[in-house]
């Protein structure tokens, strides 16, 4: 019902989350903050002390999973994209700085109509 992944980054020190997806039929069950959450917590396991990701600003489920978690807009940049022009933005969460209690994940971060959803 969903995926992502948690591959090294550029700099021994920092991961880069990617493709997170939830099909339409796992959506609104909070599969995307479980998966993102796992994913943190393994790089905090692992001794990362960053997390990057890129994203388009369309995809607002995802961007909401990524602010509850602590993510901050890092840079945007539009980008023509199968046609259309978008906003692509890079976040980035410092783990250093301790984590926020996802437990009281804003209601509805799940849900939408984007592939995090």
């Amino acid at each position: 019902m969903g995926c992502v992944f948690l591959v090294a980054g550029d700099r021994p020190e920092v991961a880069k989350l990617r493709i997170l997806l939830v099909t339409p039929r796992g959506r609104g069950l909070r599969l995307g903050t479980r998966l993102v959450g796992e994913c943190l917590d393994f790089a905090r396991a692992a001794g990362y002390q960053r997390v990057t990701l890129w994203t388009n600003d369309v995809l607002v489920a995802a961007r909401r999973i990524y602010q509850s978690f602590g993510f901050t807009l890092a840079d945007e940049e539009r980008h023509p994209s199968y046609g259309q022009d978008l906003v692509g933005q890079s976040w980035t969460l410092d783990l250093c700085a301790g984590a926020p209690d996802t437990s009281a994940t804003p209601v509805g971060a799940d849900s939408g109509g984007d592939p995090a959803g």
